[in-house]
C-alpha cells in the first residue's frame, strides 16, 4: 500500500512522533510511507528511516492558502500512486479532503483532539473511516459532529518499547536524590501552574528532591511561560526546578524521574506520555480526565487526582514518593499494560488493518429510482457486484413502494427509501448518503434526480451513462451510444467500467415461506380447487401506457378457452388501480376468474405468477417478475421494442407484429393497430405451447 500522511509539521508533540513512529512500521512492512508537512526537527528522522517527505504550508489557516495547495496535494497523490490519504489535524484534512476528491482516493481521519464545536471541525468526520484514540474522543465525534456508529475506529496511541525501553522497576530510597517531572507542551490546559504550587507541600517533605519540566511553550504561550517563571521565583523554589525546553530524547528524561506528573486541566484525547512513563517503569500522578482513565485504573496502575488541585496533586507525589511498594507495584501494572494495549506494534496492526478495510471494503451505492420492473431488473447486476466485491457494503437507493420486492436481496447490505420526491425528502436522503460516505455509486436510473443526488452526497466515483439529463456530474461515466440492447445488456456496460461482468442474465427475486404461505391462503380463500392448474394473465401496464394494452373482449375469450381447454381457474394480475378495468373484462367471461389486482403485496404477487403454469403479459413488470420466478410467459408487444425490454428467460414466447409504425413509444394511440392484430388464436396457441413446454403442470393444494 501507499500511503500519505498529512500533519501541520513535525515538531515535537504525541501527533508528530506517532506520524513518524506508524512511518517506520510502514517501511518495515515494505509499504510506502509519504508525509506532507511544513517541516520540523522530525524531517530526518522520517527520511532517514525511508519514508518521503514534501514540505508544504498545510499548517496556514488562511483559505486561500488552503484553496492553492489543494491541487498540489492532488499532484503528489498522483506521482505517488497513493492509495489512502490519511489526515491527522484540521486544517491539513481539509486540503487533503479535497485532493481525495480531484484524485479520486480514499480519506481517512484521526481524530487527535477535542475539536470546537463549529463547522471547521466537522472535516474531522468526514473520512471513509474515523480513527480516534480514546473511547471518550469516539462518544464526542458520534455525538456532537454525528458521524456514523459504523465509521468509528478505535486505535489507542502506541509507544515503542524499542525506543521507550524498560529501565527496570525502582525508587530511590535517598529523598535527596528524587526526581519528579512533567512533560508535555507549556501552556494552561497542561496544567502547569497548578503543578508548580504543589512544589512547596512536596519540597517540605523532601526538601532535596529535583523538579523537572520539559516542553516547549509555543510562541503564543509566552506570557503565561513567563508567568510560571514568576511563580517560581515568588514560591522560592528556583534552585528545585530546571525548565528543560523543548527535548527531543524523551526516554532519556523519563528515566531518571522518580515520578511523572501529567496535570492537564481539561479533557485530555489520550495522554501519550502516560504510556510512554509506562514503558520505561515509571509511576504516574495524573489527573482524571478524558482518555487518561482508559489507561489508569485508580491505585491500580498510577493515582488520579482531581483536575486544578495542587493540594491533591501534592499528597499524590508524596505518597508515591514515601510508598515504595505501591509506587513499584503501580509501575509494573502499568508497564504490562503498555505491552498489551498500547505498543507501537499493536498500534501499526490495528492501523495498517484498516487502511485493509478500507481497500477492500468499499462502500458501493446502487441507485434505482424507477418503476418495478425496472428494480427487478437490476438484480443480475447486483449479483455481478457482490461476485466481484465479496467484501464490499452495497446499498440500494429506491422508492418506497418497492422496497417489498427486493428487502430479502442476499447481494445488498441495506435498502435506502425514498419515500417520496418532496425537497425535505430528497435533502434528507442526500444528508444520510453523505453520510455514510460511499466510494463508489452505480446509477441504473441516470435521469437528473439521481445523478444530483449522488454529487451533491460528495460521493467521489459516480458510474452511470451521460446524458442530457445531467450526465454531466457523473465523473466516471460513459457515453450512452449503444442503441437496441437488452436491459440488463444496458447495464453490463455500465459495470464494465468498473471491472464487473455480468455472467449470469437471469432474474431473480427472493421470497420467504410465509411470503408463499399468504399467497397460498389467498388462492384458497378464491376456492382454487386441488390439483387445479392457474393461468396467470397480466392485462394493463401503467396507466400512461394505454397503447401496450390488448382489448378487453380479446383477454376475456382467451381466459374462457384457457379455463376450458385445461380445465384451470384463470387469475387477473394488477395494482388496485387497474381493479375496474379487470372488472370490465372479468365481466365478459364464462370462467370466473380471480381478479387479484390490489390484493397482496408485491411479493406475494410474484408468488402467485409463481404458481401459475403458464403468464400472459404485456410490456410491464409483471413480465419482469415471471422472468424471474421461473414461470413461462407469452410476452405481447406493441409500441415498445422487445429488443430493448425484453428480459432474458428460459422459457417464453414472444409476439409482436412488425408495422411500419412500431416501435413508436407512443403512450396513447387511437388506432393501436399494432396490438388489435395479435388474434386471439395466436395468443391461445402460444400458450398451450408454453404449457406444454412446461413438461408439468404447477398446481397448488387447496388447504381447506
Amino acid at each position: 500500500m501507499n500511503i500519505l500522511q498529512i500533519l501541520p509539521q513535525l515538531k515535537s508533540g504525541g501527533v508528530e512522533t506517532g506520524t513518524v513512529d506508524l512511518a517506520r512500521e510502514l517501511v518495515n512492512r515494505q509499504h510506502k510511507a509519504v508525509v506532507i508537512s511544513s517541516g520540523g526537527a522530525l524531517v530526518e528522522e522520517l527520511t532517514q528511516l525511508g519514508a518521503r517527505h514534501y514540505k508544504l504550508p498545510v499548517h496556514k489557516k488562511s483559505f486561500l492558502s488552503v484553496l492553492s495547495l489543494i491541487p498540489a496535494v492532488a499532484r503528489i497523490i498522483k506521482k505517488e500512486k497513493i492509495d489512502i490519504i490519511h489526515a491527522r489535524s484540521r486544517v491539513p484534512a481539509w486540503i487533503g479532503f479535497f485532493a481525495a476528491k480531484l484524485s479520486k482516493t480514499i480519506f481517512i481521519t484521526t481524530c487527535h483532539g477535542y475539536y470546537g464545536e463549529h463547522f471547521f471541525s466537522r472535516v474531522m468526520g468526514f473520512g471513509k473511516y474515523v480513527i480516534v484514540i480514546s473511547q471518550i474522543i469516539g462518544r464526542r465525534m458520534i455525538d456532537i459532529f454525528g458521524v456514523a456508529n459504523e465509521k468509528i475506529r478505535l486505535i489507542y496511541r502506541g509507544v515503542d518499547l524499542e525506543k521507550f525501553k524498560f529501565r527496570g522497576f525502582f525508587t530511590r530510597d535517598n529523598p535527596k536524590e528524587k526526581v519528579v517531572g512533567i512533560i508535555g507542551r507549556i501552556t494552561p490546559l497542561k496544567g502547569h501552574e497548578h503543578f508548580i504550587k504543589a512544589l512547596p507541600q512536596i519540597l517540605s517533605e523532601f526538601p532535596g528532591c529535583k523538579i523537572l519540566i520539559a516542553g516547549d511553550a509555543p510562541k503564543q504561550k509566552r506570557a503565561y511561560y513567563n508567568s510560571l517563571l514568576t511563580l517560581v521565583d515568588k514560591l522560592k523554589i528556583k534552585d528545585r526546578v530546571k525548565f528543560l525546553g523543548n527535548i527531543q530524547d524523551v526516554p532519556e528524561v523519563l528515566k531518571k524521574l522518580d515520578v511523572l506528573v501529567l496535570s492537564t486541566t481539561t479533557n485530555e484525547a489520550f495522554g501519550r506520555v502516560v504510556i510512554e512513563a509506562g514503558a520505561v517503569g515509571v509511576p504516574v500522578i495524573a489527573t482524571r480526565v478524558g482518555g487518561v482513565v482508559e489507561i489508569i485504573d485508580h491505585q491500580e496502575h498510577g493515582l488520579l487526582i482531581d483536575p486544578a488541585d495542587s493540594y491533591q496533586l501534592a499528597n499524590a507525589v508524596v505518597r508515591m514518593l514515601k510508598d515504595k511498594s505501591l509506587a513499584e507495584a503501580c509501575a509494573q501494572r502499568l508497564q504490562e499494560k503498555v505491552r498489551t494495549c498500547f505498543s507501537l506494534e499493536r498500534l501499526a496492526d490495528k492501523t495498517i488493518a484498516v487502511y485493509k478495510e478500507a481497500l477492500e471494503k468499499r462502500k458501493l451505492l446502487v441507485v434505482k429510482l424507477g418503476a418495478l420492473g425496472d428494480v427487478i431488473l437490476i438484480s443480475p447486476a447486483l449479483k455481478a457486484l457482490r461476485e466481484k466485491h465479496p467484501k464490499a457494503s452495497i446499498s440500494l437507493l429506491i422508492k418506497k413502494e418497492y422496497k417489498d420486492i427486493i428487502q430479502a436481496c442476499p447481494f445488498i447490505d441495506e435498502l435506502i427509501i425514498l419515500k417520496n420526491k418532496g425537497i425535505g425528502e430528497i435533502v434528507k436522503n442526500i444528508l444520510k448518503l453523505k453520510k455514510e460516505g460511499f466510494d463508489v455509486s452505480i446509477d441504473f436510473q441516470n435521469n437528473r434526480l439521481s445523478h444530483l443526488m449522488c454529487f451533491l452526497a460528495g460521493i467521489p466515483r459516480r458510474f452511470g451513462y451521460k446524458n442530457n439529463k445531467f450526465g454531466w456530474l457523473l465523473n466516471c461515466g460513459i457515453a450512452n451510444k449503444i442503441k437496441n440492447i437488452d436491459p440488463v445488456a444496458h447495464q453490463g456496460y455500465v459495470l464494465q467500467s468498473l471491472g464487473v461482468e455480468i455472467s449470469d442474465k437471469k432474474l431473480s427475486l427472493w421470497m420467504n415461506e410465509r411470503n408463499e404461505e399468504k399467497a397460498k391462503g389467498f388462492l384458497a380463500r378464491q376456492w382454487l380447487a386441488q390439483g387445479q392448474m392457474l393461468i396467470g394473465i397480466n392485462a394493463i401496464a401503467s396507466r400512461r401506457w394505454q397503447s401496450k394494452v390488448w382489448l378487453s373482449e380479446y383477454y376475456a375469450q382467451l381466459a374462457d378457452k384457457l379455463a376450458n381447454e385445461f380445465n384451470a381457474r384463470i387469475l387477473f394480475t394488477g395494482i388496485d388501480q387497474n381493479r375496474d378495468e379487470i372488472e370490465t373484462i372479468i365481466a365478459q367471461t364464462n370462467c370466473k376468474p380471480i381478479n387479484a389486482c390490489g390484493k397482496t403485496s408485491l411479493i406475494e404477487l410474484a408468488a402467485l405468477v409463481k404458481y401459475c403454469a403458464v403468464f400472459l403479459t404485456v410490456d410491464s413488470a409483471p413480465m419482469h417478475i415471471a422472468a424471474a420466478v421461473g414461470t413461462p410467459f407469452v410476452a405481447l408487444f406493441g409500441p415498445t421494442d422487445p429488443t430493448r425490454h425484453l428480459p432474458y428467460a428460459e422459457k417464453f414466447v414472444l409476439i409482436k407484429k412488425n408495422l411500419d409504425c412500431a416501435p413508436c413509444y407512443k403512450t396513447k394511440c387511437f388506432d393501436k393497430k399494432c396490438m388489435k392484430e395479435i388474434s386471439v388464436d395466436e395468443v391461445y396457441s402460444a400458450m398451450i405451447e408454453s404449457v406444454d413446454k412446461k413438461n408439468e403442470y404447477i398446481t397448488i393444494n387447496n388447504p381447506s
